[in-house]
């Protein structure tokens, strides 16, 4: 199979229709439809199934987009590893980062460290933890700014800083004005939670079992911001990292005594994939700050 085909491939599979993925990338559909039959001539089965005008990825594809996206990532990875070593100032960094560090920690390290390296670019991924650590895995990301740690056996990890977390409640919450609450306090709130198999809810999960609580959960969440407008509307209170940015005048952030009560955040990379020099280069910009 030709690199360019696989390439294709993963848009398709991403996209499960011919019209928007041959749009994407700019080939017409009957190419991108022959590209399609000699991949699964290759494959020697069928990689979607067909519904109507519709493609749906079967277990076959799902095998077929893992080492795709793996092969493509290693092509990549050895173009910008030969760039950087003819010119270290140079290269490409993809980086995933979770979505609560999209908006203070991750924008601050990249304006820091394009100060010092202005033409080394970056390719930037945001999603959930379960998400940033698979991006690894599959080769779609050099590194990764994540919590929790990922599994230990396939990433490496260096931990940057730790988040101790609170307790969020309404303005008017019986808990609002106390300087610091146990979370066993609170076994009789509703609770706002994230869904699984997001980092904090795991997190969250080992709190409650270590209080002994069976949480009541009226809602999950997809985001921390979501999260605290809910909490704000009075539907409950919500485990979140302490805000370094303007909080919500809505919500109040009590610390939570628990020893376990914190957030450990750092960088990871795979161990089986050595990191170019670009990528190298801004991890220990990130250790060493």
């Amino acid at each position: 199979m030709h690199l360019e085909e696989l390439q294709w491939f993963v848009v398709l599979a991403e996209t499960e229709h011919v019209t928007d993925a041959a749009a994407e990338l700019g080939v017409s559909q009957p190419t991108l439809s022959r590209a399609l039959t000699r991949i699964e001539d290759k494959a020697g089965a069928p990689l979607f199934d067909r519904v109507g005008r519709r493609l749906h990825l079967n277990e076959y594809g799902r095998i077929m987009l893992e080492h795709a996206r793996r092969s493509v990532a290693e092509v990549h990875t050895a173009v910008d590893r030969i760039a950087a070593l003819r010119d270290p100032d140079t290269g490409r960094v993809r980086l995933a980062f979770l979505h609560s560090l999209a908006n203070w920690y991750v924008p601050e390290q990249l304006r820091r460290f394009r100060e010092s390296a202005p033409r080394i670019a970056f390719d930037l991924f945001q999603g959930p933890a379960h998400e940033v650590a698979q991006r690894l895995l599959d080769g779609g990301a050099d590194i990764a700014i994540t919590s929790p740690r990922p599994d230990p056996a396939t990433v490496v990890w260096h931990r940057l800083y730790v988040e101790r977390l609170c307790l969020a409640v309404p303005v008017a919450h019986r808990f609002a004005t106390r300087s610091r609450v146990s979370l066993s306090a609170a076994a009789d709130e509703p609770f706002v939670a994230l869904e699984k198999p997001l980092g904090l809810r795991l997190l969250t999960d080992d709190l409650w079992a270590e209080a002994g609580i069976d949480p009541e959960i009226v809602f999950e969440a997809s985001e921390i911001p979501t999260m605290e407008g809910l909490v704000a509307a009075g539907f409950g209170v919500a485990v979140v990292p302490v805000p370094r940015d303007a909080a919500d005048a809505r919500v109040v952030h009590v610390p939570l005594s628990n020893g376990r009560a914190k957030r450990e955040v750092g960088v990871a990379w795979g161990r089986d994939r050595p990191l170019g020099p670009p990528a190298e280069r801004f991890v220990e910009f990130l250790i060493g700050r």
